[in-house]
């Protein structure tokens, strides 16, 4: 009997939790903003970009009254949210993937997300999850502290002061962008990057930096939420080095770095020492994702934020990037004791999965000969009117049937720089890309890994019923096709300890869509 993974844990103490409730209004609207100077109409929540962050503490529960105010007939008027890296456990109709688990929430409409984040504690975030929207403004952070961490002798500071987004940003509206993209073959280049919401573009207004604030002698847990579309950063500050402490809500083993890849969606927090001197220190974020000879506006040089000593004055900082630091790879990574790892044991998988990406029809992908189409009528919903097996499922789209309290092993050869994630799950890396070394005791774990060459291979425990996307988080190429579905213990969704909450708010969504004009969808 294969051990049970973190989740399965979390499941079987929810019956002896409290929780408080955290209730947040999120009005998705059309504002114009201009994080890096240059003005475009976008989406955004609550009126600013990134959007409101979510802070809860751990065993909260949350409802997020989500109003849909969109208007503007050159994006996605209709939208979703995923709560990414939330495993809704028995609320797999919250996860928020338009035509997986839910139908898009129509304009002038509100729908409640209400979720439970049962344990998990950790850097997560939030994201449109319809179509190329979220390249447009809809994502932000989520953040749920836990007061009795087990690394919390590790750092003196902990607050919304640290929380550091990363992103890409596009002067294109997405559905033009990703029309353009369609038609040539070129993937969007963002015409910058992001930290904390502000940036600048080749040429353009020198827009102030964000300044991250530190007191010297003080040590900092800062949480890199990485929120792009597209590109990975290369993330450093100068004259300073960090410990690695967590990869996407899983605690890790402390390791040091001078540097880390941060892909498209993926979340790490790192603790650094201020013990330099007194003075102001760049912080550096430069992105790899498309030719800037693409895109003249991009100078991936421009990525900066300012760390700021306390008593250093207000100016911009004259230090010079360290070259030739320890970038940190994912095999350095262990998750400490108390998240088990290794508890899916050493043996054989029960089921073994090989997806195989190729691109006969360019710019579209296929995964072992299927390019993903949303289908009319979601996954999710397919399952709660009876779906059990492949052929029950409509046609359109690529469903793989996860039997219950199986080891999942899925590997994915070749490169691309894909940064895949699973919903519902995290997982634990056992061959990193490009390496022949197999881990069954202490691999890494998390809910987003590149796939960068080789054989990268993971393992999770299917231990939580419902309809989860595996997917590319270059946005893009989801759109293009490079995704599957997974249904996940298909008997259990209606019944016994596994079956899904499904309130009627949200069996009103694929009615309301459905009746909707196109160009309100």
């Amino acid at each position: 009997m294969v051990l049970s993974t973190k989740l399965a844990a979390l499941v079987a103490s929810l019956p002896f939790v409290l929780a408080a409730t955290k209730t947040l209004d999120f009005h998705i609207r059309n504002d114009v903003v201009s994080p890096d100077g240059f003005e475009r109409r976008a989406i955004t929540v609550n009126g600013i970009f990134p959007g409101t962050p979510v802070i809860l503490q751990k065993n909260d529960k949350v409802q997020i009254n989500t109003v849909n105010e969109l208007t503007d007939p050159g994006m996605r008027r209709s939208t979703s949210i995923h709560w990414h890296g939330l495993f809704q456990h028995k609320t797999s109709g919250m996860d928020g993937p338009s035509f997986v688990n839910q139908c898009p929430i129509p304009p002038n409409s509100t729908f409640l997300y209400d979720f439970d984040t049962a344990g998990q504690t950790g850097n997560f975030w939030y994201h449109s999850h319809l179509s190329t929207q979220y390249c447009d403004g809809l994502r932000g952070s989520f953040i749920v502290y836990d007061p009795d961490d087990p690394l919390k002798h590790l750092y003196d500071v902990d607050d919304e002061s640290t929380i550091i987004t990363l992103a890409d940003w596009y002067h294109d509206l997405a559905p033009h962008a990703q029309n353009q993209f369609f038609q040539t073959g070129s993937v969007p280049i963002p015409d910058t990057g992001l930290i904390n919401g502000v940036g600048r573009f080749k040429n353009g207004p020198l827009v102030p930096y964000a300044v991250i604030n530190v007191e010297k002698g003080k040590r900092y847990r800062f949480r890199l939420i990485q929120i792009s579309c597209r590109p990975f950063f290369t993330f450093s500050i100068d004259n300073h080095t960090f410990d690695a402490i967590e990869f996407d809500g899983i605690e890790h083993d402390p390791t040091p770095a001078q540097n880390i890849d941060i892909y498209a969606a993926q979340r790490v927090s790192i603790i650094v020492n201020a013990n330099q001197t007194i003075d102001n220190y760049w912080i550096r974020a430069p992105l790899t994702g498309g030719n800037p000879a693409g895109n003249p506006n991009l100078d991936t040089s421009l990525i900066r934020a300012i760390l700021r000593y306390k008593g250093a004055p207000a100016v911009e900082p004259t230090t010079v990037a360290t070259t030739g630091g320890h970038k940190l790879d994912d095999a350095e990574m262990h998750p400490i004791a108390q998240e088990g790892p290794g508890n899916l044991g050493t043996g054989p998988p029960d089921m073994a999965i090989t997806l195989n990406i190729a691109q006969p029809n360019p710019p579209f992908f296929d995964i072992n000969g299927i390019s993903y189409l949303s289908p009319s009528v979601p996954v999710l919903l397919q399952m709660l009117s009876g779906a059990r097996k492949p052929q029950d499922f409509l046609p359109s789209e690529q469903v793989i049937i996860l039997p219950a309290n199986k080891l999942i092993e899925v590997s994915i050869p070749g490169a691309g720089a894909h940064p895949f994630h699973l919903h519902g799950h995290t997982f634990d890396i056992v061959r990193t890309s490009n390496s022949d070394v197999v881990n069954l005791v202490n691999p890494p774990r998390r809910d987003v890994l590149p796939i960068n060459g080789g054989n990268t291979t993971f393992r999770f425990f299917s231990g939580n019923s419902g309809a989860w996307f595996l997917h590319c988080h270059i946005d893009w190429h989801l759109e293009a096709g490079l995704a599957v579905v997974f249904a996940e213990r298909p008997a259990e969704v209606n019944e016994g300890e596994q079956a899904q909450i499904v309130t009627q708010d949200w069996r009103s969504l694929c009615p309301a869509y459905d009746g909707l004009a196109p160009e309100f969808q």
